[in-house]
């Protein structure tokens, strides 16, 4: 069962990317983040074209999240609970093939210090609070998405100049370690402990040729698909498309 993770960055604009990556790499469940699209925008019938089903919160501006299944998923959640009156679309939850999928588009929180830095903090507070449920439950969970946070040094490029940004803040990091530490698995760091496996690079300053990448998208796998992992990586490719997003897929292999 191949799960991938893929910033879309507006997927009416960029749904000829999105379909030569699902032609060539023939996921089968996608966690789609920053639609950029209402809901009656979400092309749905185009997917269902491409053998994709889908589930999905559409929103204008950043946000917008879908599940996207060649078998049919069945959706749990479309909010991450802890908060009535949070109206921003970063979460969506489905039941495929067995395996639980939570979509997720965390804040990214800038400017910091300010409410959307603490938006974003409380945000991660909910959702530590919602994943230790799903551990709970002793069931094949996959939480898969843009978490827009750096958890090291180590998933940065060198050099950078990202210091006062958010994503690299010590709450924001220290709340990525309390979620690993509830028992999930970052499976592309376990696979690949020896490379930074980057997602994203900034359309500025000429960061996709000189790879000055950061690691913002994630697959965390509860214990019971920790056991089935087989393979896993970015496909890089995709970012070098001509109106590529700034994120590239992540994906991961879970074996029967």
């Amino acid at each position: 069962m191949k799960i991938a993770t893929f910033n879309i960055n507006n997927i009416n604009k960029r749904f000829e990317v999105l379909a030569a990556w699902l032609r060539k790499a023939r996921p089968d469940v996608v966690c789609l983040q920053e639609l950029k699209a209402v809901q009656h925008q979400f092309p749905a019938a185009k997917l269902r074209a491409l053998g994709y089903h889908a589930v999905w919160k559409g929103q204008r501006s950043w946000n917008g999240v879908a599940i996207l299944a060649r078998a049919e998923p069945v959706m749990t959640a479309d909010a991450l609970p802890g908060d009535a009156e949070d109206a921003q679309s970063r979460y969506i939850e489905a039941a495929v093939k067995g395996v639980l999928v939570g979509c997720i588009y965390l804040p990214n929180g800038n400017p910091q210090p300010g409410p959307k830095f603490d938006y974003k903090l409380a945000w991660f507070e909910r959702l530590i609070r919602h994943a230790g449920r799903l551990k709970k439950a002793d069931i094949p969970v996959v939480l898969a998405g843009d978490l827009n946070v750096v958890p090291t040094e180590f998933d940065i490029y060198p050099n950078h100049s990202y210091a006062d940004n958010a994503l690299l803040q010590p709450e924001p990091r220290r709340a990525f370690s309390r979620l690993i530490r509830q028992g999930w698995t970052d499976s592309i760091r376990a696979l690949h402990p020896h490379d930074p496996q980057f997602s994203y690079w900034s359309y500025m300053r000429n960061r996709w040729p000189r790879d000055a990448g950061l690691r913002l998208d994630f697959l965390l796998l509860s214990p019971k698909c920790k056991q089935r992992l087989a393979a896993g990586g970015v496909d890089r490719w995709v970012r070098d498309l001509p109106d590529a997003s700034d994120h590239a897929p992540v994906w991961i292999d879970l074996r029967s």
